[in-house]
């Protein structure tokens, strides 16, 4: 797209604005940006490779909003009473969400391909990117995560990607409802679940989407998506499934610590064994679901079958650290219900006391998805395995504090499991990383928070120290 006028993002390092300012400084148009983590002396690693990228960077005091032409983009957590925000109404900027930014560019795109669902987007828009590039179509891809197969030291932090192609692959979001916006010539529906808003809304956003595409991608496992698909005419629905009934359908499952194989079985031609380089039976549909969008798009299947072996995982989704002492430290952006359970379904395929500290993405999540946490941890839990929650993350505004990490705590413990509540997130990672013995997992779990990260390695280190 030709950028006439320059951006400026306001909170410009959060994980759908940094990939959507890396695009448009990829396809030169001129970007600032200022950001309250920057002016905090967090992640600077992050911000430096955004200067790298020339980016211009400045404190969130105003100061570079200078002009009425620059479009200023701002997600909906940025309140009106930043000093930037106060800036953009004294000179009359026009305003654009991130949302509206992407969406502006994803619908502009001959071969858009959104990827929709309460859990798993990341990871089947990071599996889509790549088996385009692998497969010579130079895709640009917005993703909400690091795609590690586009990692190198020019880019650490490679949550987009730049293409020439004629796709634009994105992931879209329905808990602000600004997936509406979007008009995908393919859409991938990979589940509908409890998250942020009620179950009606979101049935009601994500049919409306797979129903302007020109084809769409659904997984059957789901009972309300496959309900969405009955919906679409024959010729407009691929469909996908494990050990079901399909247009796509994985059986024969081998599971592995940090990886999997399955057969496909597509309608019409014999099967295929397919191998991935990340765990479990939620990334074995996430795998159909990308085969799935690249076939519609016009990738042959076979091609898109060998390349997604190359396929290496996202930073931050169930993501191995390191290990020390015999004990594993993995990072996981886990923070539902539906994604908490399939990462511990993965890590249950085989031994060892799982010790996790979930820190939750806010009051208002925690309070809407109380009783399906709840239940999800009393039944996913083992017996001696340990659930430890700080309080959630809290990064300004003004919130309602409801219901606490403290409640989901006392919540699982009468449920008969394990979990304690210890409020400042640095004391609950030194009390797991002391408890731990060899054959232990310790998870770091949530979203919203890329200091999480960090917090990991700590672990690691600590681990490592107290074992020489």
């Amino acid at each position: 797209m030709h950028h006439g006028k320059p951006y400026f993002f306001v909170g410009i390092g959060g994980s759908g604005m940094m990939p959507l300012a890396m695009i448009l400084a990829g396809q030169g148009a001129t970007v600032a940006g200022s950001d309250r983590s920057l002016d905090a002396g967090r992640l600077p690693a992050k911000f430096e490779d955004l200067k790298r990228r020339g980016v211009a960077l400045f404190p969130q005091d105003g100061s570079g909003i200078t002009s009425a032409d620059q479009i200023v983009v701002a997600s909906a957590a940025i309140e009106a009473s930043v000093p930037d925000m106060v800036r953009a109404a004294e000179l009359g900027n026009e305003r654009m969400t991130r949302a509206e930014l992407n969406a502006k560019l994803f619908n502009a795109s001959p071969a858009s391909i959104g990827v929709a669902g309460t859990s798993g987007k990341s990871t089947v828009t990071g599996m889509i990117g790549w088996i385009l590039h692998a497969c010579g179509r130079d895709p640009t891809v917005m993703n909400g995560a690091v795609m590690k197969n586009f990692v190198s030291p020019d880019a650490p932090f490679a949550s987009a990607l730049v293409g020439a192609g004629e796709s634009y692959v994105s992931e879209v979001d329905e808990s602000d409802g600004s997936i509406a916006l979007y008009r995908p010539k393919v859409a991938v529906l990979n589940n509908v679940s409890l998250d942020h808003m009620p179950m009606e809304q979101l049935i009601e956003l994500f049919g409306a989407f797979i129903a302007k595409a020109g084809k769409a991608v659904v997984n059957l496992d789901n009972g309300e998506g496959a309900a969405l698909a009955m919906t679409l005419p024959a010729d407009r629905l691929t469909t996908f499934a494990i050990e079901s009934q399909a247009d796509l359908v994985a059986r024969n499952i081998e599971q592995q610590r940090f990886g999997a194989a399955f057969d496909l079985h597509a309608r019409g031609a014999a099967p295929v064994r397919v191998t991935l380089q990340v765990p479990g039976r939620h990334n074995v549909s996430n795998a159909l679901a990308a085969l799935g969008a690249v076939q519609a798009a016009g990738v042959p299947l076979a091609e898109a079958i060998e390349a997604i072996g190359g396929f290496v995982g996202l930073k931050r989704r169930f993501e191995l650290v390191g290990e020390a002492g015999g004990v594993a430290v993995i990072d996981d952006f886990g923070h539902n219900p539906d994604k908490i359970a399939a990462t511990l379904d993965t890590l249950h395929a085989f031994p060892g006391r799982l010790l996790l500290m979930f820190q939750p993405h806010g009051y208002g999540p925690l309070k809407v998805m109380r009783g399906e946490l709840v239940a999800m941890f009393a039944g996913k839990l083992a017996a001696d395995d340990l659930l430890v929650l700080p309080d959630p993350v809290y990064q300004g505004g003004t919130v309602k504090r409801e219901v606490t990490s403290a409640d989901i705590v006392a919540d699982v413990a009468a449920g008969g499991r394990q979990a304690l509540h210890i409020p400042e997130r640095e004391a609950a990672a030194t009390h797991l990383a002391a408890l731990a013995r060899p054959g232990d997992r310790i998870v770091v779990m949530g979203a919203r928070d890329d200091t999480l990260s960090l917090l990991a390695q700590s672990m690691l280190d600590a681990l490592q120290l107290a074992r020489g």
